[in-house]
């Protein structure tokens, strides 16, 4: 079976091309690597799948050294005719569209790529797996679709229609057109909401990777509506495990859509969260309090019951186990930012 993975280069998307070649899959990676963050976090995660930074060119299909399954394109979603062109010539059974312009705050300043790529990028992903039947289609969506909800914890089945950012309103955006596809088309399609998704390699406009550099450096850590925060961090292994399953479990129906949170269901709050972040690190932190965010939530808690019901999902790694890991990689010299 050969599987398109966009988002290759990501945080989440390079551990679940790991994952699918681990499992025998002949996997095609595709990322733009843009300049949103540190490059070298990137190119360290393709090496990672044998993609060597110097052999990397534009719109070419470049053969992974470590794995015989396994190709890399450096392209973008919203280049229609290298998509167009990709899936002509691959064939795919599946894709997994881990590919998305990242961030909550970044989107209030530069909202013009995240249309770009969130959702004319989607529109490409679709209109090529409609045409080229493929047989099921997997995407990110966030936690973020929830906004300001007051009901905790989040379900799939509550209302979504008032997000607090651009970047949720494109996530949310796609998960319509999926829908609309699934409809129209009786495409298969998965969106999978994450939840603040944290671990080695994680990307550095999160807390665990701002938290670390600033404490291990001595300098002072922001710390927004004083504290008054809870994120449901969830481990990228327990992540991955989700994904994997879910990629082989197509929708059924006259309408073969699904939407699935993947959370711990164990919110932090969030000075609790500093505290075993001091604790894993060995150093206290010099904390700044701030007023709120713009765009920002003040919770996020995933409800995973239905998950779990579909493939049996069950959260493993603890919040102390996660930071711990995470603050290993971090502090060696895997990590390519140091």
């Amino acid at each position: 079976m050969k599987i398109l993975v966009t988002g290759a280069a990501g945080f989440i998307g390079s551990f679940i091309v790991r994952r699918l070649l681990g499992e025998g899959f002949e996997v095609v990676g595709l990322d733009n690597i843009n300049a949103y963050y540190d490059v070298r976090l990137k190119y360290a995660r393709l090496a990672l799948c044998g993609i060597d930074e110097q052999l990397v060119t534009n719109d070419t299909l470049l053969q992974s050294s470590l794995f015989p399954d396994y190709r890399f394109i450096k392209a973008g979603l919203e280049d229609r005719t290298v998509i167009e062109n990709l899936f002509e010539a691959e064939h795919f059974d599946q894709v997994c569209n881990m590919a998305a312009q990242a961030g909550v705050r970044y989107s209030i300043v530069n909202p013009h790529c995240y249309v770009e790529s969130n959702i004319a990028g989607m529109m490409n992903i679709l209109e090529c797996c409609r045409r080229h039947q493929v047989k099921h289609l997997v995407y990110a969506s966030s936690s973020s679709v929830y906004g300001m909800n007051a009901k905790i914890p989040f379900s799939e089945s509550d209302r979504v229609d008032y997000p607090v950012s651009l970047y949720a309103a494109t996530k949310r955006s796609n998960e319509l057109m999926a829908y609309t596809y699934s409809s129209l088309y009786h495409l298969p399609t998965t969106g999978l909401r994450f939840f603040t998704v944290y671990g080695p390699y994680g990307r550095p406009d999160m807390a665990p990777m701002i938290f670390a550099k600033a404490i291990t450096e001595g300098q002072p850590i922001e710390v927004f509506n004083h504290g008054n925060l809870s994120r449901d961090y969830t481990f990228i292994d327990d992540v991955v495990n989700a994904v994997a399953k879910l990629i082989c479990h197509e929708p059924v129906g006259d309408i073969p859509y699904k939407l699935f949170n993947i959370g711990c269901s164990s919110p932090v709050n969030l000075m609790d969260f500093i505290t075993v972040m001091e604790q894993a690190i060995g150093k206290k932190a010099d904390m700044i309090f701030k007023p709120m965010q713009a765009g920002d939530v003040y919770a996020t808690f995933a409800d995973t019951s239905l998950l779990q019901k579909e493939i049996g999902y069950q959260p493993k790694v603890k919040i102390e186990e996660g930071i711990a890991a995470f603050i290993q990689w971090y502090c060696s010299e895997q990590n390519p930012l140091l």
